[in-house]
Formats: C-alpha cells, structure tokens, sequence
C-alpha cells in the first residue's frame, strides 16, 4: 500500500467531514435575513447551528474510532431520508434533499468504513 494512498484514505473522511459540518452550518446563516433584535437572531442562530454541531460531535468521536463515524454518519444521512420522506413535498424535491443533505453523510460514513476495514494498514503501530 502507498504512502499516497494509506494518506489519502486515512485523511478523507476526516476532511469531508469537516467541509459537511461547515455546509451544514451554512444553512444557519438564513436567520440573518430575519428582522428581529439580537437576542432572539442569537437564539435562532444557535436554534439552527444543532444540527452543524450535532455532526461535529459525531465526527470527534470518529477521529480515532472510525467504525463509530461509519456508523454515526449512515445514521445520520438515514435519519435525515426518512425525515424527508415523510414531508408532503413533491418527490423530485425530496430526491435533490436527500443527495444533497443525506448524500454526502453517506459518502463519509463510507469512507470511514473503508478506514476501519483498512485499519491494520493505516496504523500498524495499532494506535
């Protein structure tokens, strides 16, 4: 196995996960278009970063325990599915939520299980 290549796979999710908490917490910033006081801009901001902060909880337990982010991550993205799949909104929405909300949990909570199942090679030290 390559030094590109063990890096490549150990860094991946770890990264991915990064920029998903980050695209989560995007959504929080539409609170600012609201006309309200600060206190309660504050409070909806905190309100809608739960779900950001939700997932970087996730992705801290996973740093080092990657069969916990495979799991976290394929929980999360089918959490997030059903949810939509129960809203009464047309199912050609519902397909363009779900890949771009649930898609990449998905893609993470793979990539984290290819670093479990590779784990022996990625740390051979059994750090």
């Amino acid at each position: 196995m390559t030094t590109l290549y063990t890096r490549t796979l150990f860094w991946s999710p770890r990264l991915l996960g990064m920029v998903y908490v980050g695209f989560l917490g995007l959504f929080a910033l539409d609170v600012f278009g609201e006309e309200h006081g600060f206190w309660r801009i504050l409070a909806a901001l905190s309100i809608h970063l739960i779900p950001a902060f939700v997932v970087a909880a996730g992705l801290i337990l996973a740093w080092r325990r990657e069969w916990v982010g495979a799991i976290f991550f394929a929980a999360a993205g089918t959490f997030y599915s059903i949810r939509v799949l129960t809203l009464r909104i047309p199912a050609a929405t519902k397909i363009t939520w779900i890949g771009a909300i649930a898609g990449p949990s998905f893609l993470v909570a793979a990539l984290f299980l290819a670093n479990w199942l590779e784990r022996k090679k990625l740390h051979p030290n059994g750090l």
